[in-house]
């Protein structure tokens, strides 16, 4: 059963007709692009076609799904990340021919996405890792969107995506980021520096609200007030908006109403361990990850509540919030892109962090006016954001002000994960001493690991006088 459009061949396929799939086929359609869709049920394909959209056509079985599409196949996926997305390759290779392209538009982890580009490419199919940024509203009104795959191919979707891509000063937010799986490590990056800032955010509301004892309602003036300036951001702006939302049932103000505990998808830990297996600094990321582990320890949380005792601290002034918080922001952001970095190195995928700092920009969630300054910090050669004229005189005006933040939340027995990785990360860059000689030289009494000296060149060993005995 489908939509009376036999004639018509279509010029991509979505699979996967939930919230965020329907959004995108729809943003398609609505672009002039011709569609077909499959979901593995059927109702979510009939209520697409329910909506009598031109251009779409719906179908029951995969096979008439694929025998729709106009040669070479377009093929768009959005089902949830993991074994769903194998299983529904399994069952489209049959179904398609040598320079076919089946697009994965899901949170895959980019390493899944290496995988699946070497087994699709041994069969003459050609597969693209697409990171999608921008919610339910993005998918529907233009998301920034982060293909990957190969180069020689892009062209052939790069019409559809960057035309249904979110648009800033009138260049698309979508660009072909690198081979294989780079996409999705980009989307997956993007994700976690999400995670930070929205704690940083949830950390500021903890510090208004408990020691400066402000109400909701002018927690959202303040953060209306700032989403004007420097931190504009759309996670400000949302933030600002959820603070003044009214509970329906209660009357209350919804947010208060609202469990503390955060969920997450595994973007975050993914980043995570990364950061690890690449050997760079995510602190920042990490904590915010971490963070929403932690608030879901409810047994733990509610057996050891109160065993930090609160102290009154004096009211922050509301610049050195802005001025923290700004800080924070960048440091979370550079080190995102330092991952990028590393990884463009690493893996040989050239990346153009630029470019991507530019598509973030619309589209995204984590859409901000610093992106402007990122790109341009890129642009100028700089090896890490930090080091960038604009970025290092930001950390030497407001380091004072988050600390003087960390300290006022700390008193106040608040837990400020990622703004307390914040202040730690700024510190040890720029401590004279880190008391690394102490880890090296218990290293070597107890390994023999060597160390290096101050005045000399080449590793030593030292025969511990204490060792012994």
């Amino acid at each position: 059963m489908y939509a009376d459009r036999k004639e018509i061949m279509s010029q991509i396929g979505v699979i996967g007709l939930g919230v965020m799939g329907s959004s995108i086929a729809r943003n398609m359609l609505s672009h002039g692009f011709s569609v077909s869709g499959y979901n593995r049920s059927f109702s979510k394909t009939q209520a697409l076609i329910g909506r009598n959209i031109p251009g779409f056509s719906g179908y029951e079985t995969l096979a008439e799904f694929a025998a729709s599409l106009e040669s070479p196949k377009k093929v768009f996926l959005m089902v949830p990340a993991g074994s769903a997305v194998d299983q529904t390759i399994d069952e489209l290779i049959p179904l398609l021919a040598p320079g076919d392209i089946i697009m994965d538009g899901g949170n895959s982890f980019f390493r899944d996405t290496n995988r699946r580009s070497e087994r699709l490419r041994a069969l003459g199919l050609r597969y693209f890792g697409v990171g999608v940024s921008g919610g339910e509203e993005g998918a529907l009104k233009g998301p920034s969107i982060m293909p990957s795959g190969d180069r020689e191919s892009y062209p052939l979707i790069a019409e559809i995506l960057e035309t249904i891509s979110a648009k800033k000063d009138g260049e698309p937010c979508c660009a072909y980021i690198g081979p294989e799986g780079s996409g999705h490590y980009v989307k997956m990056v993007h994700n976690a520096i999400e995670y930070a800032d929205m704690q940083l955010l949830a950390e500021v509301y903890l510090v208004l609200k408990y020691v400066n004892r402000l109400k909701n309602a002018e927690i959202a003036d303040i953060l209306e007030d700032w989403n004007k300036g420097e931190v504009s951001s759309y996670l400000v702006e949302i933030t600002a908006h959820i603070l003044r939302e009214k509970d329906p049932d209660t009357g209350n103000d919804l947010i208060d109403m609202i469990r503390d505990v955060a969920g997450n998808k595994g973007t975050g830990r993914w980043t995570s361990i990364e950061a690890l297996e690449q050997e760079c600094n995510a602190s920042l990321l990490t904590a915010a990850y971490q963070a929403r582990i932690t608030s879901g320890s409810t047994l733990l949380r509610t057996a050891l509540r109160g065993i930090v005792k609160e102290n009154a601290a004096a009211p922050v002034p509301m610049q050195t919030v802005h001025a923290a918080y700004a800080l924070a922001k960048s440091i979370a952001y550079s080190q995102g892109f330092a991952l990028y970095s590393d990884a463009s190195r690493r893996y040989q995928w050239d990346l153009n962090l630029a470019e991507i700092a530019s598509i973030f920009r619309a589209g995204c969630i984590i859409r901000a006016r610093l992106l402007s300054d990122i790109m341009e910090a890129c642009r100028g050669g700089a090896e890490h954001l930090l080091l960038a004229p604009g970025f290092r005189a930001q950390a030497e005006n407001n380091s004072g002000s988050l600390r003087e933040l960390l300290i006022a939340g700390l008193h106040a027995g608040l837990a400020l994960p990622v703004f307390s990785s914040a202040a730690a990360y700024l510190n040890q860059l720029s401590a004279e001493c880190l008391g690394a000689n102490i880890i090296q030289g218990q290293r070597d009494f107890f390994g023999a690991h060597t160390y290096e000296r101050i005045d000399r060149e080449g590793a030593e060993h030292h025969l511990w006088s204490a060792a012994e005995h």
